[in-house]
């Protein structure tokens, strides 16, 4: 008895040893990550300051200035970029020279598509800019914010990139899902649905977001990320459908709240399939629920790996996709967007894999995600199949909403390799109002009643 009892001590006290070193360990790594962000190492945000060896990637130096490329009443915006030249051209023919900084799947677009799909490369503009409250947000975070329950909720988080200074995979998804998005948002928009036959058809919505801190009666400790909600407005058949989402952010502990409201029917209705792999609304099966924003809702069923940064060459500054002169059929091409009109930049990206846990279910066996380290933005994704064949592309074409200071997509679209179809979401060209930021709201605007009586 007498030896189990120093046996048992023996223990404690080396549990108390490796418990101090753990924290000794946390609280050196916490330190060192604030004080890359306040030195020459980071941007305020956690990304690299400094270009790469060759040059092709240059160092931040703040962004571009809010007067540059801002949107006007008119709803235009001028591209601050548009005297740079192309400084290649990536296609089929090439694309074995270029493979080292290309993903998979646009390997793949350049295989399915050799005569059309190809990838103008400018120079690397590093854009990205937000307002100084974000920065000091992501300095707070980075001395205090925590994962919980298993990495699907949040504690002591500010508004900022929840860790500027990642150490996992799980931490880089949460700083593209809590990347900021000006707070609150109201804008119309298409979504175009690409037949393999060049055909194409359209819906079109008014979207309007409000982020947790613009909602002007929630509590503080609210477990809300954000409010949704969005009404189609053509084709008629489909006019004043509404759908209501209430995005927590631990989805876990409290799952995702949606309702839609039916016109012909007069009623709404909870709607309990708008998450996971259920088909996206108004994409005709052609993405899933958890691909709206490249990637959202809740991480519980995939293991995240982070693989570490790569320099990818990735849509970006893509203004011309802005431009209100275009029309849809001038961007929908057959197969693929039309690549005269879209802009690829050499960018650091963080990879990271997503794959099925076991005994979990999804569409996807795997996935692959690629995210800019000066947005948190997810840039592209390859999506797997269970029998681990590449199925779907992702790709998010961003700029930057001047003078908002907001780096956003301008449009994504996902292509399907198998039916040679694709969809895209935020195509905003046929609409003159500019997007809408920085209005609040009370939590009776996202009501059902409210959806009710928006879509009549």
């Amino acid at each position: 008895m007498h030896t189990l009892q120093k046996l048992m001590s023996l223990l404690s006290t080396v549990r108390m040893m490796l418990t101090t070193v753990l924290l000794t360990v946390s609280t050196l790594v916490l330190s060192d990550a604030v004080t890359s962000l306040q030195g020459d190492t980071l941007t305020p945000v956690g990304a690299e300051k400094a270009g790469n060896s060759d040059g092709t990637i240059p160092a931040w130096t703040g962004g571009l200035k809010t007067s540059d490329g801002a949107m006007q009443d008119n709803g235009s915006m001028a591209d601050p970029f548009k005297g740079d030249s192309v400084r290649f051209t990536v296609t089929a023919k090439n694309a074995e020279q270029y493979k080292g900084q290309l993903t998979r799947g646009q390997m793949a677009m350049f295989k399915q598509y050799p005569d059309t799909f190809s990838m103008k490369v400018y120079p690397t503009r590093r854009s990205a800019s937000y307002p100084d409250t974000y920065y000091q947000g992501t300095l707070t975070n980075a001395k205090s914010a925590e994962m919980l329950t298993g990495g699907n909720g949040l504690k002591n988080l500010v508004s900022g990139v929840p860790f500027p200074v990642p150490e996992n995979g799980l931490h880089v998804i949460w700083n593209h899902m809590l990347r900021y998005r000006g707070m609150s948002l109201d804008l119309n928009l298409s979504h175009i649905i690409a037949e393999a036959n060049g055909s194409f058809r359209e819906i079109t919505n008014q979207t309007i977001w409000n982020f947790f801190p613009s909602v002007t009666d929630l509590e503080e400790d609210a477990n809300l990320l954000f409010f949704y909600k969005s009404k189609v407005l053509t084709p008629a058949r489909m006019a004043g459908e509404v759908t209501l989402v209430h995005e927590p952010i631990d989805q876990v502990a409290e799952p995702r709240k949606a309702w839609k409201y039916l016109p012909g029917q007069r009623r709404v209705r909870r709607a309990p399939n708008i998450s996971y792999d259920n088909p996206a609304t108004s994409s005709d099966n052609l993405k899933t629920s958890d691909n709206l924003d490249m990637f959202n809702g809740a991480p519980d069923k995939y293991n995240w790996t982070l693989k570490g940064k790569k320099e990818i060459y990735i849509p970006y500054n893509s203004y011309s996709l802005y431009d209100k002169n275009l029309s849809n059929a001038d961007i929908i091409q057959k197969g693929h967007l039309n690549p005269d009109l879209l802009r690829y930049e050499l960018h650091r990206v963080w990879v990271v894999e997503a794959t099925l846990k076991e005994g979990e279910r999804h569409v996807y066996g795997k996935r692959t995600f690629y995210i800019d380290e000066d947005t948190w933005q997810i840039a592209t994704v390859d999506l797997y199949d269970n029998r681990g064949e590449l199925w779907r592309v992702g790709m998010a074409h961003i700029v930057q909403y001047n003078p908002y200071q907001v780096p956003w997509i301008v449009m994504e679209v996902f292509y399907d390799l198998t039916s040679g179809r694709y969809v895209t979401t935020g195509i905003s060209n046929n609409f003159k109002a500019p997007l809408k930021f920085g209005h609040t709201a009370s939590k009776s605007d996202y009501t059902p009643a409210a959806i009710r009586r928006w879509g009549k």
